[in-house]
Order: C-alpha cells, then sequence, then structure tokens
C-alpha cells in the first residue's frame, strides 16, 4: 500500500525517532550515570535529557499524539529546567494547530528547520556504486574504529569520539563501516524501530569524499532493513542542504520540515 506524507506518517516517524533518541539517552545513563542522562514521556510526547546543550536534550512528538494543557507544557518545562537545560521541542506541522499558540504565549521562538525525508524500501531501485569500496557490518573489534572513523570525519566540528561510542552502544542501532584497500574511510548507521529504519551516522573522512562511500553505505543499509521487514526508511537533513539534495537523489522524498521551537532556560 502507497505511504503519503499524511499524519498517519508523521507519526510513525516521529515516534521512531523518539525511541530511538530515549535509547540513546539509556545508552549515555548506562555509560556516565553521573551525566544525568533520561528520558520520561509527558502529553504523548517523549522529552530527553542528554545534558545542557546537547541536541539530543529536547522532546519529540509534542501535540502529535495527544492534546498539550498548560498544566503539561509546566511539567514538561521542569522536567528540562530543573536540569538548567533550554526547552527545545521539534515539531511536525501537523501537530495540533493549537499548539502554536501556546509556544507562542510562552515565550517560544523557532530556532532551527530540518527537512523530514522518507523513502518507501521496497520501490528503492539501486544505482550502482564504486567497486573498489567494502561495506560490512561493524561489530565486536570494529566498533572502536567505527567510533573513531566516524569522529574524524565531524572533526571540523567538534570532537566527537565520546559521542559516536555512545551511539553504536545504544539500542537497535546497526552500524556499517565502509573501507577502501582495509582502511577505513567512512560510517553510517541505522536504527530500527518497528518498521521504520532510521538512517543517521554518516560521516566520511575527508580525504575519501566524493568517491561514493556514502552511497555505498546507504544500499548497504536499505537492504539490511528489507531484510528485517522495514516498510519505510526515515532521514533528517538542513532544508536545502547537499545531504537533502543526496537523498532526493537517491529517490527519498520530503514528507514535512519540521521546527525546532526554543524557551530558554534563565
Amino acid at each position: 500500500m502507497k505511504v503519503f506524507a499524511d499524519l498517519d506518517l508523521s507519526r510513525r516517524l516521529e515516534h521512531a525517532e523518539a525511541r530511538a533518541s530515549a535509547a540513546f539517552v539509556e545508552a549515555r545513563a548506562a555509560a556516565d550515570a553521573a551525566s544525568g542522562a533520561c528520558w520520561t514521556s509527558i502529553a504523548g510526547a517523549y522529552a530527553m535529557f542528554d545534558g545542557a546543550g546537547s541536541p539530543i536534550t529536547q522532546t519529540f512528538g509534542l501535540g502529535l499524539f495527544d492534546p498539550v494543557s498548560p498544566k503539561e507544557m509546566d511539567a514538561i518545562e521542569a522536567f528540562f529546567f530543573a536540569r538548567s537545560a533550554d526547552v527545545d521541542h521539534e515539531i511536525s506541522p501537523l501537530a495540533r494547530k493549537d499548539l502554536w499558540d501556546l509556544l507562542i504565549d510562552r515565550g517560544y521562538r523557532p530556532v532551527e528547520f530540518t527537512s523530514v525525508l522518507y523513502l518507501e524500501i521496497a520501490g528503492y531501485e539501486k544505482t550502482t556504486v564504486p567497486v573498489d569500496i567494502e561495506v560490512s557490518r561493524a561489530e565486536g573489534c570494529d566498533l572502536p574504529i567505527w567510533a573513531a572513523t566516524a569522529a574524524k570525519g565531524w572533526a571540523e566540528m567538534g570532537e566527537f569520539t565520546g559521542l559516536m561510542q555512545i551511539v553504536v552502544s545504544s539500542k537497535c542501532v546497526v552500524p556499517f563501516l565502509a573501507k577502501i584497500d582495509g582502511a577505513p574511510i567512512a560510517t553510517a548507521a541505522i536504527n530500527i524501530q518497528d518498521d521504520v529504519a532510521l538512517l543517521a551516522g554518516g560521516s566520511t573522512v575527508p580525504e575519501a569524499r566524493h568517491r561514493g562511500a556514502q552511497r555505498a553505505l546507504l544500499q548497504a543499509r536499505l537492504w539490511h532493513a528489507e531484510r528485517l521487514g522495514c516498510r519505510i526508511a526515515m532521514m533528517g537533513a538542513e532544508p536545502g542542504s547537499s545531504s537533502q539534495r543526496n537523498a532526493e537523489r537517491e529517490g527519498f522524498r520530503i514528507a514535512y520540515t519540521r521546527t525546532k521551537w526554543r524557551r530558554k532556560f534563565v
């Protein structure tokens, strides 16, 4: 049956990302109890804390599943403010319309937009990838290599080795590693939630970019997800970015543009 970009799809995608984020928070808490990482569910939304300033510290699904009252917003905000964190909500445009007035009245402002893209896996048509790129699941002794390679690919933005180690230890994450002549050059992962495969972890070391590694990793992940019975693949990208264009070239469609709303901790 054809999948349309409607409320049902938005609920499926946002729920998948919420559960994946909650699993990451649980992995963080297991690795570092002093981090205070935790999550809760209020008014149908998942609220995650992974440290003040972390991109994981936010909510998913607010106003998409259940109505949100001022009292419930008080509870959500108290969860973050008690941990000295800003309150961030990633909100689908298909959320309840009365949510917008509530956010504005409470002093929120939009700070970020994300294109949420999806692909029906059964209809994916594989394209040719370079034969010199070897892609395999990262397991056992390859996991530290995966984390180090992913961090190297993101080095321009900061030091992410520790973060990548948490990612690869999260429940339901399947990491993939690309190599050329035995040398690791790129990483990617999928997080399987029901019949949705969330694509993330894409990183290529600078000296190996534009050689087709991410396309090869995408095909390997989609093949794996299809074997596990997944129907939909999803990913997020900055609107108009090269990541969005690359996804659209592979057949992904934009389901909607999500807005991040923020209320500062004071």
